[in-house]
């Protein structure tokens, strides 16, 4: 069995509406569902991708209204990190992150910046070939387009203590650099540890991540539960997330990792031409979509910030 790279990135933002803003209409992604916290009902979940809503682009963020900005350290991901094609697509990136507000750094080959309430991302040169994930928006050439997730970054005191579940249990590979890849037939993505602060303690919020998902075939799911917990992780049973089937557990380092199914997908219950416009409730939901519509945060129409098609 071989995971597919990572299937989702899962953050907290305190602000819908600005969160929407940015990440459809400043970083050109497709809103490709609304919907609500499935363990939280009374909130939003919001997803952002390529076209396609495809596994390996899903950025999503729980919604706590006014929510304060948290602090990252040990035993969380601390920052995203994207594919791109061109060197000069950092250029591209700096000058409108720039014209938005936004600071942002160009190394070597990579662009660091964070969004309004401090979540970190970079831009890397894509290093091998790859299937690209693109959203479309007018202003945005396709060239430039994100396209999908290389890696995230995480905080740790004592990376060691987690080898054996990335190499032995997960199948992750470790590199030169000492970054562990989920490496499947089609897709990647890496998992990379930095040095946490010891004198800063963890404080989940705004602009922090919650759990960072890796894709499975869904016929392997199961098996991967088994392994997971002959190992000694403490997995959850299998959880119908209704749009993909989840796995969690914690990683010794302490990040909350989840392992999502490829499928059945977001355009189970919606036209992939029409993801993301309407609020989209899972059937045993659905009775509180009266109630939702009156106390959830309206958000501004996704298709009218960067001239997605279909505007």
């Amino acid at each position: 069995m071989r995971l597919e790279g990572i299937h989702h990135i899962t953050a907290i933002t305190g602000d819908a509406v600005g969160n929407v803003e940015f990440y459809v209409g400043v970083l050109g992604l497709r809103m490709v569902k609304k919907t609500v916290n499935q363990d939280d009902p009374t909130v939003y979940h919001l997803f952002y991708g390529d076209e396609h809503g495809s596994p390996g682009m899903d950025l999503t963020f729980f919604e706590y209204p006014g929510a304060a900005r948290g602090r990252v350290g040990a035993g969380m991901v601390h920052r995203i990190v994207w594919r791109v094609a061109l060197k000069e697509t950092l250029a591209f990136w700096q000058e409108r992150l720039g014209a938005h507000g936004i600071d942002a750094t160009v190394t070597a080959d990579s662009l660091l910046f964070a969004d309004p309430e401090g979540l970190e991302h970079e831009l890397m040169l894509a290093a091998e070939e790859q299937e690209p994930l693109r959203a479309l928006a007018a202003d945005i050439p396709s060239e430039h387009a994100l396209q999908g997730f290389d890696g995230v970054r995480a905080y740790t005191v004592d990376p060691v203590r987690s080898e054996a579940l990335l190499g032995e249990t997960l199948g992750f590979t470790k590199d030169a650099a000492g970054r562990w890849a989920a490496r499947g037939e089609k897709r990647s993505g890496f998992y990379a540890y930095d040095p946490a602060l010891t004198d800063a303690v963890p404080v989940p919020g705004a602009g922090t991540v919650h759990h960072v998902a890796f894709a499975s075939p869904p016929e392997d799911h199961e098996a991967w539960r088994e392994r997971l917990t002959q190992a000694g992780a403490h997995a959850t049973p299998v959880i119908d997330r209704f749009y993909f089937r989840s796995i969690y557990f914690r990683e010794p380092s302490g990040v909350l990792f989840e392992i999502a199914t490829i499928g059945p997908g977001f355009a189970v219950d919606e036209d992939e031409e029409h993801l993301g416009e309407r609020l989209s409730l899972p059937p045993r939901f659905e009775p509180l979509r009266e109630q939702l519509d009156d106390t959830l945060t309206p958000l501004p129409d996704p298709r009218l910030l960067h001239g997605q098609p279909g505007a």
